[in-house]
């Protein structure tokens, strides 16, 4: 196993409660379990997954399947899930502020016509426009029809003579569990994930 891949974002975090918060790289993971901060799951499927301390976690053998680094006492796992020790909340973020998540948020209507817009046929519209030192946020964004976009220009929609059908608000805070994916494809995550 090459030092980039003890790099990537492959281990997934579990609070004391077994839920999914975060993700880590083998060489974080191996420095929490090593301290006593977490203990990996030694998974041999969904069935099957025992926690393991950084000491027994040496002795596992290496199966054909694991991923494994050379060391000075041999090969040891990658491991692929691990628990942290005095964690049990499941933080909350918002969801980034894009093209989709507006979209999505706007139920894909113009704000100002109420018109239900295929995909591509709307844009984001700042309602107070950049130019006049409008910034880009929840509160200032909109999903709006690229032709009802173009006719307000960089004016507000007030002096375009617009009304928003709803006042923007920013979307409400959601479990990080939501937002993590399991974009390496790893099959001990499954169990854990939302998606």
């Amino acid at each position: 196993m090459s030092a980039s891949i003890l790099d990537l974002k492959t281990v997934l975090v579990l609070n004391r409660n077994w839920q999914a918060i975060n993700t880590r790289t083998p060489a974080e993971a191996f420095c929490q379990m090593a301290t006593t901060a977490a203990t990996a799951l030694d998974v041999q499927g969904q069935d099957w997954m025992v926690p393991t301390t950084w000491e027994d976690w040496q002795q596992l053998p290496v199966r054909e399947c694991d991923a494994s680094i050379g060391t000075a006492r041999g090969r040891i796992r990658v491991p692929t899930v691990i628990v942290v020790a005095n964690f049990c909340r499941v933080p909350k973020k918002r969801p980034k502020l894009n093209s989709r998540t507006l979209w999505e948020r706007d139920g894909g209507r113009c704000q100002y016509t109420g018109r239900n817009l295929d995909a591509g046929e709307g844009n984001i519209d700042h309602i107070v426009p950049r130019s006049r030192g409008g910034e880009t946020t929840w509160e200032n964004c909109v999903i709006a029809a690229r032709e009802v976009n173009s006719r307000k220009a960089d004016r507000t929609p007030e002096e375009a003579g617009m009304r928003l059908l709803q006042e923007p608000k920013a979307p409400a805070e959601l479990p990080v569990t939501m937002f993590l994916h399991n974009t390496h494809g790893i099959p001990d995550w499954d169990p854990f994930l939302v998606n």
